[in-house]
């Protein structure tokens, strides 16, 4: 008889054993433990090399149709807490991690990362091998997978929803975005912010949420911003029509070629007002300024991405999540590629006269700050670009005056 079964009389052992699948689309089988939520999903897995913050992570909704694999084995060891939510909700497919923490230690918890997953209906697995499912990414590129609890779908099945299903193609953001506009007004909470420079004049600026993280919005009021945020689908002629100082179009999930609505704002906006793009932003930017994107071979996920700043030589340590790049080849004169990733030498930032962006998020830590200045330069050319307009004015008073 089994020991474990003599012992505790139903049969069950007292650890628990493998009760879920990840079946990739290169026909691999990984066997693993269940957490959070059951059932089965479908998603494209990218490995994310960040050694913290995955509460960040999993809260940000650039991770849409994405289960997020952590190359950092342990997982779940500071619990979860409300404070560092960069959304509503979790919007990403799963997660898959090496080790889950049997306990938490910090003195913000609130919950186990297990609890927090289950209340959301987001499924994650661990005890899997992620370092061989890491190098099977990086050597093949993304891969759909499809994750189950459901011990009834047999292993082919599983891989015919993992051939059947591609997030190449798909409109993300519209799932993820707000669905009216609204007021922003929360800062940096005095505890964690390290600018010591105090607010000049305020500038009112207009957020299309694609997916924006709240941090983004944190950051911008507290360089003295008003802000207004505004649905994905928000019209252009509307947003003009608030006469805003700037507008930002933030990060989101996806493939920006899957949106061209979003483009054709990003083309009505431009030369109008000072433009600020990151990560979506930035690659809709690219194409409103009549560049391409392409889907990269397995994108760039982690809180660790060294980016150099072409302007200044200064290198930033950067936090990074997106699948799609600008190729500069593609882009027509004038416009300048101001950063670029160290990693692979691919385009990080881009700027003309009135606009800028960024591949990577400026108001993530990594660094800690090594990119914060990006909400600064975003603010002076606001200035400047409302001094501009006071001086012709200046001059019609000047010469009535004569």
């Amino acid at each position: 008889m089994d020991p474990a079964s003599n012992a505790f009389g139903k049969g069950e052992r007292p650890w628990k054993t493998s009760d879920a699948r990840l079946v990739l689309a290169d026909g691999s089988i990984w066997n693993a433990k269940s957490f959070g939520a059951s059932g089965t999903q479908v998603g494209e897995v990218v490995f994310n090399t960040s050694l913290t913050g995955y509460q960040e992570i999993i809260t940000d909704p650039s991770y849409a149709g994405q289960f997020v694999l952590m190359t950092n084995p342990h997982i779940g060891n500071t619990g979860i807490n409300f404070d560092d939510e960069e959304s509503r909700q979790c919007f990403l497919a799963g997660l898959v991690i090496r080790s889950l923490s049997i306990s938490t230690s910090n003195w913000r918890c609130v919950e186990t990362l297990g609890d927090y997953l289950a209340e959301r209906n987001v499924m994650g697995i661990y005890d899997v091998d992620t370092r061989a499912i890491t190098r099977r990414l990086r050597q093949d590129g993304s891969l759909v997978g499809v994750l189950s609890t459901d011990n009834s779908k047999t292993d082919e099945e599983l891989l015919q929803m993992s051939h059947s299903w591609d997030i190449v193609g798909i409109d993300l953001i519209s799932g993820v975005s707000c669905k009216s506009p609204h007021e922003w007004v929360d800062k940096t909470k005095q505890n964690w912010e390290f600018s010591s420079k105090e607010p000049g004049e305020n500038f009112h600026v207009v957020a299309y949420d694609f997916g924006i993280k709240h941090n983004i919005l944190r950051r911008l009021a507290s360089y003295g911003c008003k802000i207004t945020v505004v649905p994905s689908t928000w019209p252009a002629s509307d947003t003009l029509k608030l006469k805003p100082d700037g507008v930002l179009f933030s990060n989101g999930p996806g493939d920006p070629s899957a949106v061209p609505y979003a483009v054709e704002t990003v083309k009505n906006i431009l030369g109008k007002v000072p433009v600020f793009g990151i990560c979506m932003g930035h690659q809709l930017l690219g194409q409103a300024l009549g560049g391409k994107t392409f889907k990269m071979k397995f994108g760039h996920h982690g809180g660790n991405h060294p980016v150099r700043n072409l302007r200044t030589g200064n290198v930033e340590i950067s936090a990074q999540n997106h699948n799609y790049a600008v190729d500069p080849a593609t882009l027509p004169e004038g416009v300048e590629v101001t950063h670029i990733n160290l990693n692979d030498g691919s385009c990080a930032g881009l700027a003309t006269h009135r606009t800028m962006s960024l591949q990577y998020h400026p108001e993530a830590s990594p660094g800690p700050h090594d990119s914060d200045y990006a909400f600064r330069d975003f603010v002076e050319l606001m200035k400047r670009e409302k001094a501009n307009k006071r001086e012709p004015q200046l001059s019609a008073v000047s010469a009535s005056n004569a």
